[in-house]
């Protein structure tokens, strides 16, 4: 019994030559992952050294590496665009670079370890990769091709920060709708409620996301010994009174604080300290210096001019109470969307409270702004899913849930993935809510805002504060757009979170350098990638030609499961092949299509022919949103679209070959002539699929088995070609 992570033929067991260790991941891939593994071994094997290879898949990490396997190694290559802990491998020449390096140059890359830096476990000395980008210095991560490390930082700390962002707002959100009470000082639940025992929970969330956000972008560019400072900094400037400021710097302060631990750190690992103090930088030196050097700082420094800030702005808005009711909405709703939560929010929002028992037309302006952020991007995800990830899907959702009960801070995680699009768009849209607002002369007699004040009776004027929040949403998504759309950035968060969790997405499938969940550096994280799910998980055992040929016979087969257990799996009919996800109704001898996007159009009428689509063109937006996140094109010929909706009732896997090839964006310039379509529904879960497509994309890797592929007569020999994977 093998896992797809094991070497082929025996290779990397035991064998002449160097021993060498290889770790493959990609943020978002399944395909690339297990390709970059397959080439490795392969070329390792050709040039006769061993190899063992562990893959950090969607799957999770396979093929482990024990302290064993590291100790007696020659050299160690990763080949991944994620974060990969390198510190057991201190005291060996490391390689890193990306994921696609391992899957085009495997014999340059085994050339070359034995003349990289040795590791000395503090961030340094993992050399260049042969793409020539910086593998140091980046969380662990796997340098290589791509977007830049202050990018992948930002992404990084995102990711880690959306779980605390959704879970206080829905948390909060649920808690005033269920157990608040409106009174002269806002929605109040009482102390001896439960409600309030929920809220003191989401509370918590709230507290802990500024921390997470400046904590996480430190962590990507400098590693563990960041973390520290960078959680610290954050908290710092999400708590104003430390430095006697009345609010605190927000989201904006812990980008700041983060990109300053993280750069902190790097410059002090690059101080030459003896020896004997070395084994106790990264715990104990690093983490106390740079803490407390970020730390003061912070409120000696920074504070000060924060607090200036906010008490100018006070005093400045205080001077214009005597002016026109739109001019100030204006004023006051571009400061609500600014900083959702920092001095600028703070600021406005704290005046409109001030006033309300004198002038509630002024927090009436306030509650109108407050919730458009969150309700605009949440809308626009919905507008252009295609422009989106799943991952950012999914916090929109949760963002227009928190709009509704005027949480402004549901919109921080995308202000903070793309703050030069995401942020005017949020202040033109408060700025047109706050001025309908202000001349309907809408009043807020408590200091909340959101649509929840208008249920609940605090608000007068209701149809007008509608009115200005719709509005003002509807600005807000249609800005994001444009902007997204004139930047060319859609998805561009996918890129984040590599490695991360979603809140709420469900891991990562066939290649793509997009996103994802849970854990990312990372988070992040990113993540929330299509995913080609099932129950259980498995392999087949025995030899591949007799299984193939007692498929075409309708024999069942045994099935020895690889990490879960033992399970008994009757193999498909005749004409079926992975697990009967690939019909003769799926596979087409020829594409018509002389493009990338005609293409994923003629394959999801494909799909579409066997019943489980209920929705072709849901289908198809979104398979174009994933080639949005980056190609589905492989190289070798091979392209992998593949879409995670419920436009499709259950999984399905179709195949076609394109003789002419199609441009498909893939990394090694090669077109698609090998086409394969994968579409799961939504709510899909588990290994065996994920499994099926380890040793798809293994198994395609071989250009003799391409080449018999290609050359299939009809359908029933193609059927015949592909029975052999399982």
């Amino acid at each position: 019994m093998t896992s797809p992570a094991d070497p082929p033929n025996g290779a990397g067991a035991s064998g002449p030559g160097l021993k060498l260790l290889a770790v493959t991941a990609c943020p978002t891939g399944i395909a690339h992952t297990y390709m970059a593994a397959e080439k490795l071994a392969q070329a390792a094997e050709s040039l006769g050294h061993s190899m063992k290879v562990e893959t950090q898949g969607s799957i999770g990490a396979e093929n482990v590496l024990s302290d064993n396997d590291v100790r007696e190694a020659d050299g160690i290559i990763i080949a991944a665009d994620k974060d990969v802990d390198r510190s057991r491998f201190v005291g060996k020449r490391v390689l890193v670079v990306g994921v696609a390096d391992g899957i085009h140059r495997p014999q340059r890359l085994i050339e070359q370890v034995l003349d990289a830096p040795v590791y000395e476990g503090d961030g340094s000395g993992a050399g260049r990769g042969a793409s020539g980008a910086a593998a140091s210095g980046s969380g662990g991560g796997g340098g290589g091709k791509g977007r830049s490390v202050t990018y992948k930082a930002l992404m990084n700390g995102v990711s880690y920060m959306i779980p605390f962002v959704v879970v206080g707002g829905l948390l909060i959100a649920v808690s005033l709708a269920l157990g608040g009470d409106t009174t002269s000082k806002g929605i109040v639940i009482p102390d001896d409620s439960f409600w309030k025992t929920v809220n003191d929970i989401g509370s918590i969330g709230f507290e802990l996301m500024i921390p997470a956000l400046s904590g996480y972008i430190a962590y990507a560019i400098a590693d563990r010994p960041a973390l520290v400072p960078g959680m610290v900094g954050g908290w710092i400037a999400a708590h104003g009174e430390l430095y006697d400021s009345e609010a605190g710097a927000g989201f904006i302060g812990a980008i700041v604080t983060g990109f300053l631990a993280g750069y902190l750190v790097l410059w002090i690992k690059r101080v030459k300290v003896p020896k004997f103090v070395q084994p106790i930088m990264p715990i104990i030196v690093i983490p106390i210096v740079a803490t407390s050097a970020l730390g003061l700082f912070f409120i000696y420094v920074l504070g000060e001019p924060i607090s200036w800030v906010f008490e100018q702005l006070t005093d400045w808005l205080g001077g214009l109470t005597g002016t026109s009711a739109a001019v100030l909405g204006i004023i006051l709703g571009l400061m609500i969307a600014f900083d959702m939560g920092g001095p600028v929010n703070k600021t406005a929002f704290l005046f409109g409270a001030g006033l309300v028992s004198k002038n509630p037309e002024v927090m009436g302006a306030c509650a109108a702004a407050i919730p458009v952020p969150p309700l605009g991007q949440g809308l626009a995800t919905l507008l252009r899913r295609r422009m989106f990830d799943d991952q950012e899907r999914e916090t929109g959702l949760a963002a227009l849930f928190m709009g509704f009960f005027g949480i402004t801070e549901g919109a921080i995680p995308f202000a903070a993935a793309r703050p030069a699009r995401v942020i005017p768009a949020n202040m033109v849209g408060g700025a047109v809510a706050g001025a309908i607002a202000g001349v309907a002369s809408v009043e807020d007699n408590v200091p909340h805002g959101g649509p929840i004040v208008a249920v609940l009776g605090a608000v007068g004027g209701v149809p007008m504060f509608f009115v200005a929040v719709v509005v003002g949403t509807a600005v807000t998504a249609l800005v994001t757009i444009g902007l997204m759309s004139v930047g060319g950035d859609a998805v561009d968060s996918g890129a984040a979170v590599g490695g991360v969790g979603a809140a709420g997405g469900a891991g990562a499938v066939v290649g793509g350098a997009g996103a994802a969940a849970g854990g990312s550096s990372g988070a992040a994280s990113r993540a929330a990638e299509p995913v080609l799910a099932g129950v259980g998980g498995g392999e087949r055992t025995g030899e591949a030609s007799d299984a193939a040929g007692a498929r075409r016979a309708g024999v069942p087969q045994t099935v020895a499961a690889g990490t879960g257990g033992t399970a008994e799996v009757e193999a498909v009919s005749a004409g079926q092949v992975l697990s009967g996800y690939l019909t003769e109704q799926t596979v087409k001898e020829r594409l018509a299509a002389d493009g990338k996007d005609a293409a994923i159009r003629e394959m999801a009428e494909l799909l579409a022919a066997t019943g489980k689509v209920a929705d072709a063109e849901e289908l198809v937006r979104a398979a174009f949103a994933r080639e949005d996140q980056g190609t589905t094109g492989l190289g070798e010929e091979i392209a992998i679209p593949h879409a995670k909706t419920d436009a499709v009732t259950a999984p399905v896997v179709g195949f076609a070959r394109s003789p002419e090839g199609i441009e498909w964006g893939a990394p090694d310039g090669t077109k698609a002539r090998l086409v394969f379509m994968i579409a799961v529904p939504e709510a899909d879960a588990g290994d065996e699929h994920l499994r099926i497509l380890a040793l798809l994309s293994r198994k395609l890797m071989a250009e003799e088995f391409r080449e018999r592929l290609l050359g299939a007569g009809d359908v029933e020999g193609i059927l015949g070609v592909l029975g052999e994977i399982e």
